[in-house]
């Protein structure tokens, strides 16, 4: 058994000013998306600044998608009791799939005023997105969130206010996949022209695997427990739409003429 790290969930504090590690993550999450985007803006025909303003929307979608999500998946009962709960994203609590959906509304927008086809705009910004995420992983970690189920293994560990009994550390086992691993894969596999719809297919595939393999060994949400079958979880039936439409995707990529990889390196207001 490992002791958990006792970390303070306040990063900075400076008189009333309390900067969380939670919401420093977020910083790195698109600080490393506004990094990697403008190394590969190029191909898409899209200047520094358009990046700039493509995290602008997308940072705008993560927040508000992000806690509506979770306040309408997992704490409708806390909002209706307090509604100002709603702003309070410094204590944690954000859906990925919320999140999700916030992201692509915006680059829906942000695609129609570049006059970019979708999928090729999700292509491109699917591998800045991982960073972001283990980022996120690591914050719930420093904040005691998302206790894994009860285990014996060597590197479990003791949750604060759960008791002294070793659990698995589900928050780093996330970090690692949705993280790391998803992270070099989509890395990898965009660095060279792919057809449209790939690597925004192979994201939702992946993340929903991994997110549905992690949720076995994760404690489902107190409040709601399991939700079918006495071993469902909320997450693994937000994830699995997400698998099937990522390998519809896929199936729909390997469908598009050879043409469409040229798609990748558009012309200045050319793209479909």
């Amino acid at each position: 058994m490992i002791q958990y790290p006792q970390i303070d969930p306040v990063a900075i504090s400076i008189g009333p000013l309390q900067v969380h590690w939670y919401g420093l993550m977020y910083v790195v999450g698109f600080v490393s998306a506004w990094w990697l985007g403008r190394r590969r803006a190029y191909r898409l025909g899209l200047s520094h600044d358009d990046i700039g303003d493509l995290l602008f929307y997308a940072a705008l979608g993560v927040v508000a998608g992000g806690r509506l999500g979770y306040v309408l998946f997992y704490g409708m009962e806390r909002f209706l009791a307090n509604p100002l709960w709603l702003f309070s994203v410094w204590e944690g609590g954000m859906s990925f799939h919320g999140g999700l959906v916030g992201v692509l509304l915006a680059a829906l927008l942000f695609t129609r005023r570049k006059k970019l086809a979708f999928f090729q705009l999700t292509d491109f910004v699917a591998p800045m997105v991982p960073i972001g995420l283990g980022a996120g992983r690591i914050g719930n970690f420093i904040n005691h969130e998302l206790p894994g189920r009860v285990s014996d293994l060597p590197w479990a560990m003791p949750f604060r206010y759960m008791g002294p009994e070793p659990r698995h550390p589900s928050a780093l086992y996330e970090f690692a996949l949705e993280g790391v691993v998803l992270f070099i894969v989509l890395w990898w596999v965009s660095s060279r022209p792919r057809r449209r719809g790939l690597v925004s297919g192979l994201f939702l595939m992946l993340y929903g695997i991994f997110r549905f393999a992690v949720e076995f060994v994760r404690l489902p949400d107190e409040h709601i427990g399991f939700i079918a079958f006495g071993w469902m979880t909320m997450g693994m039936l937000l994830t699995l739409p997400m698998i099937a439409v990522g390998v519809a995707l896929i199936l729909w990529s390997r469908r598009q003429g050879r043409d469409e990889l040229a798609a990748a390196v558009p012309a200045r207001g050319m793209a479909g």
